[in-house]
């Protein structure tokens, strides 16, 4: 009987549990509700099946029902009330956004866990309490408060863009997660959150943040705000930090090793220290008043934009990933070094009107120049030159070049073989190095497999091992040494002398030359070298070495020992006669310098044993000038030939001059690029062959000073013209000068013409009649017809340019008394082109 009784009344109270219909007066809510369904999301179990709320099917939700649901999904419905949702008691997780909630009271779901409301009308939310709760979303509504009492399970709340104006979190003490971003908070004590990993609280009205103890920081940013102070925690956890738009002066940063971007523009910081902070790779650092960057503390940078600063030089050198890099609205910026290695994708230079100089890899200068061109700059110079290795990461070939001379191997005690040309091959393309004078080389390149293989002048007169290197690149470490041994192949004797105007000659001054003379060949030799000149108007005034031995018009040293490489200088100063001695010496005359050398062993190549030099006096100089030895008319004879050039500079800064160099463009239309030799230079340098024309003699570290005494140098080289040149043709060549970081100077152009001295443009007794002939003195030009005069030219039957008269036009005779006696063919430019005609000298 008692047993009947209570299944009665059990199933009495199941009756009445299960008929209670809960009130959910908001039409779209219910209708929520009763669209759950097996195949939709809207309602789960606490398993994360989906499930059907309406199991009897009647239309209505009964409560019995509702403590079957742990998770409801009823976000974009048009819902205005949630009403009805306190009898859900076992619901662990609630989506409700993107409705029109204005009121959300959650109290009675003691259970939930995760809360989503965000994109309501809400002005209300009710969770106090509710100490499983762990996740609180409701972003973008108009909450001005937000209880959080009750809430110690609490490890996540996103409530940004609300009107909230003050945030007790100090019953959250677990927050892991805080999100507080457009609100109108002015206070925030997280000083006691150690748990704390990512913050956003920007645009709120914070002035002072310490977050020293929330030593778990992973993410912060709290960007526009009004804070003076920021104090952060020592962790290498935290990778992102943003702090723009404040008004922080200095930020302690250098606890945070693991820091990967910061953002920290539009504040008042004066000096943004990045030591420590290796692993960063993201800096945006715009409009700050920052006046220098420590980018070599930062090498992993990929993206840099420091716009708007007060910096005046940015060395990007180590940043050998950068990609993007924005240093526009810099007024006093001047310098931009970014010979990196890396091509970046994206760059702003606009608006720098100090901008002058920038440095990038060789494979950039054209795009560079182009983006500068494009922003309106017209001033400025780009190259390569801040540094003379690869950008980025490079590796080093080096080692030293000896000549065995006693055939037992080569050591330290064998003498160098210097200017030895290096080849060097990447499978794609190919330069050239040269050795200095004293053997040495170095070849710096980027990751890669690489073929270095030596090449000589006279490649029948050496040997040399190895033969080639190949090597790769970081598979084998650098620097990697590799020194040549040189050994002769039978006996050649071949000497080399050349002449060089270091200072040039003007009337009353003294003038320098050099003579240089080398043993090309590959045994030693005593010999001697001569110079001989008009000693009635120059006067030999210093020589060093001393003069062996002197007659009329000629001196001479004597040498021994002259070993296989080595080169020899003779420096020499010369008083040039004034206008009113006599004989006079005046602007346009032609002095003339024979130097020789000689042996008693037959020499294998004569024709470099003899150097005319033809020298046009003049009154003023362009101290940086590029000239052609042989002069600016060549004899057919040197078709496919030598051909010697000399560019000199001079520093006239205020400031002494660290690294020079000398770039010169050859035209490969006219000259043999792979015979190019260096043959003399002022200072230590190296040559490097690339691009196919290109050649730059690097003067690194020289210091050169700005006085008036020690401020001049210059490099000289020779070339071959090519054999397929013919009589009439013209070169021209140009090179330009850096000096450091300053714009090229541009020198003159050396043009020279190879022209038979027979050849006529024009009948030269149809417009001109030259006359007496022969002539003592003076030997006066008269014009028959109307034709202007350019140029006079006067040769001696050997070719050699004896007077040059450059501006001709007024030119009415000319003084040839210094001439010897003998025949002479005076040739005249015009503007009918060059004609001729002989006379004899008395």
């Amino acid at each position: 009987m008692i047993k009947n009784y209570l299944l009665l009344l059990a199933l009495c109270v199941f009756a009445s549990v299960n008929s209670q219909i809960i009130d959910i007066p908001d039409a779209n809510f219910k209708a929520k509700l009763l669209g759950a369904d097996v195949d939709n999301s809207i309602s789960m179990n606490d398993d994360g099946t989906a499930r059907k709320i309406d199991i009897n099917g009647d239309g209505e939700i009964q409560e019995a029902e509702a403590l079957l649901i742990s998770s409801l999904d009823i976000r974009n419905s048009n819902i205005l009330s949630l009403e009805g949702i306190q009898s859900f008691r076992n619901l662990l997780f609630l989506e409700c956004s993107d409705n029109k909630i204005t009121t959300l009271d959650l109290r009675s779901l003691s259970n939930l866990k995760i809360i989503s409301c965000d994109r309501n009308n809400m002005t209300n939310l009710n969770v106090q309490q509710l100490s499983k709760l762990q996740t609180i979303s409701c972003w973008t509504n108009k909450l001005t408060e937000l209880n959080l009492n009750g809430l110690s399970g609490l490890q996540n709340l996103q409530c940004g863009e609300n009107i909230i104006t003050s945030l007790d979190l100090n019953q959250c003490p677990d927050l892991i997660n805080l999100g507080v971003y457009k609100n109108k908070i002015s206070n925030l004590d997280l000083s006691s959150f150690s748990k704390l990993e990512n913050l956003f609280c920007g645009y709120n009205e914070l002035v002072t943040l310490d977050l020293s103890n929330s030593i778990h920081m992973k993410t912060l940013h709290c960007d526009n705000n009004k804070i003076t102070s920021l104090k952060l925690p020592v962790t290498d956890k935290l990778w992102q930090l943003g702090y723009s738009h404040n008004f922080l002066t200095n930020v302690d940063l250098s606890n945070l090793s693991g820091l990967l971007e910061l953002m920290c523009g539009s504040n008042n910081i004066k000096k943004l220290d990045l030591k420590g902070l290796e692993k960063l790779q993201y800096l945006d650092c715009y409009n700050n008043e920052i006046g220098s960057l420590g980018l070599s503390d930062v090498p992993n940078l990929t993206f840099l934009n420091c716009f708007g600063n007060l910096l005046t030089e940015i060395d990007a050198t180590e940043c050998k990933g950068l990609q993007n890099f924005y240093c526009n609205d810099n007024p006093l910026l001047q310098n931009v070094f970014m010979k990196n290695g890396s091509i970046e994708i994206d760059l702003d230079f606009s608006n720098n009107p100090k901008l002058k100089y920038i440095c990038v890899d060789d494979e950039q200068i054209s795009s560079i120049e182009n983006i500068l061109r494009q922003e309106g700059y017209t001033d400025y110079n780009v190259n390569s030159y801040c540094s003379f290795g690869p950008g980025g990461e490079s590796f080093s070939i080096q080692g030293t070049n000896r000549n065995d001379t006693n055939s037992n191997g080569c050591d330290a005690l064998d003498i160098p073989a210097s200017f030895i040309k290096f080849k060097i091959e990447d499978g794609t393309k190919s330069g050239n190095i040269i050795s200095n004078e004293m053997g040495k080389y170095e070849v710096k390149v980027p990751a890669g497999n690489y073929k270095i293989t030596p090449v000589f002048e006279n490649p029948s007169y050496f040997s040399i091992s190895p033969t080639e290197i190949q090597v790769n690149f970081p598979t084998v470490s650098s620097p990697l040494v590799q020194d040549f041994c040189v050994k002769a192949l039978g006996i050649h004797n071949d000497l080399d002398v050349t002449m060089l105007p270091i200072w040039p000659s003007r009337p009353g001054f003294v003038a320098k030359y050099k003579i240089v003379y080398k043993n090309k060949g590959n045994k030693t030799q005593p010999g001697t070298v001569n110079l001989e000149f008009d000693d009635s108007v120059l006067d030999l005034t210093s020589s060093s070495p001393l003069v062996s031995s002197a007659t009329l018009n000629k001196i001479s040293w004597n040498f021994t020992n002259l070993k296989p490489f080595e080169s020899r200088e003779i420096i020499l100063n010369i008083k040039v006669n004034t206008s009113i001695e006599t004989p006079a010496i005046n602007n346009g005359d032609i002095l003339h310098y024979t130097a020789s050398i000689n042996s008693s062993e037959t020499d294998e190549l004569p024709l470099d044993n003899t150097f005319v030099y033809n020298e046009t006096v003049v009154g003023s100089f362009d101290p940086n000038d590029k000239t052609c030895l042989e002069g600016n008319v060549i004899t057919p004879s040197l078709i496919g030939g030598y051909i010697h050039y000399i560019i000199r500079f001079e520093n006239t800064g205020t400031y002494m001059a660290q690294n020079i160099v000398v770039k010169d463009m050859i035209d490969l239309s006219k000259f043999d690029i792979s015979s190019l030799v260096p043959t003399s230079a002022s200072h230590s340098y190296t040559t490097k062959i690339s691009d196919g024309n290109k050649v730059e003699f690097i003067f690194e570290n020289i210091n050169l000073p700005f006085n008036n005494v020690n401020r001049n140098g210059y490099i000289a080289f020779k070339i071959k013209t090519l054999p397929t040149l013919k009589v009439g043709d013209t070169f021209e060549n140009e090179a330009n000068i850096y000096f450091d970081y300053n714009f090229p100077i541009l020198t003159n152009k050396a043009t020279s013409t190879f022209k038979a001295l027979g050849i006529q443009d024009f009948e030269f007794s149809e417009y001109f009649n030259i006359y007496p002939n022969p002539v003592k003195d003076f030997l006066n030009i008269n014009s028959k017809k109307e034709i202007e005069k350019e140029a006079i030219y006067i040769y001696d039957m050997l070719g050699q340019l004896v007077i040059f008269v450059p501006n001709a036009t007024n030119t009415s005779k000319i003084d040839v008394s210094k001439l010897q006696t003998g025949n002479y063919i005076l040739k005249l430019k015009s503007d009918n082109g060059f004609s001729g005609m002989k006379f004899i000298k008395l």
